[in-house]
């Protein structure tokens, strides 16, 4: 019965907490006082503990109110509650995606509204880093330079559709070799 009610209420947590990890704190919070699984104060203390360790908050809090309920059973069934309807709607919207993608290949509307997807993503992401851009993070004209040729590498593969030089700028673009040579260059800048 046990670990019926730490997966039911994990699940929950996990299906209806929206907002990332410090935001489903509460609901992880309301669910253990509610069934008595530990005292507030030693909730706090897994708070501290989830947010030294490495990882998602929410998952980490899952994990130790599962452990600490139920021993390592409990954790594994807590982590697994939690993360399971994302990868559920995850992989619904992917298996609907190659629905759609075999189904409606060839059809200029359905590929143009793909293209015009890549470059809403792209706006996300600039709109996005453009919050971040400060006058204490962008300091001089090199940090602009930087930032411009990183931003560049990122929206030319989607521009440069048919070109022959497309797979070098993919490969110019591949994000963890962005942020290495960002940081490379931040590095041989800055120290």
């Amino acid at each position: 019965m046990l670990y019926l009610q730490l997966f039911i209420s994990f699940f929950k947590i996990g299906l209806f907490g929206f907002g990332g990890g410090l935001a489903i704190l509460s609901l992880i919070q309301m669910e253990v006082e509610s069934h008595g699984w530990m005292t507030q104060q030693e909730f706090v203390d897994i708070v501290a503990v989830s947010q030294v360790t490495p990882g998602p908050i929410g998952i980490n809090c899952a994990t130790y109110v599962g452990y600490t309920t139920a021993g390592i059973w409990g954790s594994v069934l807590a982590t697994t509650a939690i993360v399971l309807p994302s990868l559920i709607i995850m992989l619904s919207i992917c298996k609907a995606y190659f629905w759609l993608s075999n189904h409606f290949r060839g059809n200029p509307y359905f590929e143009q509204t793909l293209r015009m997807l890549r470059f809403t993503v792209i706006g996300l992401v600039a709109a996005a880093a453009l919050l971040l851009i400060k006058p204490t993070t962008f300091i001089d004209p090199v940090s602009w330079i930087i930032f411009g040729v990183v931003a560049m590498l990122t929206i030319m593969p989607s521009v440069m559709e048919n070109l022959k030089i497309r797979k070098a700028v993919e490969f110019l673009s591949h994000p963890i070799l962005l942020i290495v040579l960002a940081g490379i260059a931040g590095y041989a800048i800055y120290s």
